[in-house]
């Protein structure tokens, strides 16, 4: 029988691996959420697959009045309402079947920690949270899939105890600069090329058969002037 204990997998992997499409979304979505790699998002992809099996079969059993059907609906909507997924207010089931592999994603902490702007990166807060700097309610949390409830969003900071705590830290400091900074930034290192004032030899001919008064007035020495002989 083996120990009972044993842990097992938690999600589905796809019953397909070589589909095109699937291939290129899941890329999309580790590049964009920062991921580590792919089972992250099977992972998510399961979980909003059961919350929706579950919603499908609540519909079924209220259509036949069942009074357990009702409060399994009301708490599956309170449990999709605290973890950020759905409103507290004025959810349905219809609602449930609505959620998308990126409703998990964006509940993640290391999405929020980015969006609020503890890291420049996902990859950054990924390796913040990782790495002890986060905490959550006064709470070391050392997951970046750890899905964050809604009492707790307001609530994510940097550990007291992690240097990044101070304010002055390099790394707090350190911003990452928009595409237009770095624009603007580009073209005040650029020095304006001042044009030069060409004379053609012609015209340094005519200044010359003028006499030295033109010579004064143009500002030119006429050791600096070359004719076309000398040339």
């Amino acid at each position: 029988m083996g120990d009972p204990k044993f842990p097992r997998r938690t999600y589905d992997t796809p019953s397909h691996p070589w589909k095109a499409d699937r291939i290129k979304e899941e890329t999309e979505l580790v590049r964009m959420y920062g991921l580590k790699n792919k089972r992250e998002i099977w992972k998510a992809k399961s979980i909003v697959r059961n919350l929706r099996r579950q919603s499908r079969n609540l519909q079924a059993r209220l259509r036949y009045g069942e009074e357990q059907a009702r409060i399994e609906t009301q708490n599956l909507l309170r449990k999709c309402g605290m973890i950020g997924l759905l409103p507290l207010d004025g959810s349905t089931l219809d609602d449930v079947l609505s959620l998308t592999t990126e409703s998990i994603l964006n509940r993640r902490l290391q999405t929020l920690v980015y969006k609020k702007g503890l890291a420049n990166t996902m990859e950054q807060a990924r390796q913040f949270i990782v790495h002890g700097h986060i905490s959550v309610n006064g709470r070391k949390v050392t997951v970046p899939g750890y899905i964050v409830r809604r009492n707790e969003e307001d609530k994510i900071e940097f550990n007291p105890a992690s240097p990044l705590a101070d304010e002055q830290h390099p790394m707090r400091l350190l911003k990452k600069k928009s595409k237009e900074e770095k624009a603007i930034e580009k073209a005040a290192a650029e020095k304006p090329k001042v044009p030069k004032k060409i004379l053609k030899v012609k015209e340094v001919v005519e200044v010359l058969e003028e006499g030295g008064e033109a010579l004064e007035e143009l500002d030119i020495d006429e050791g600096e002037v070359e004719t076309e002989e000398a040339k």
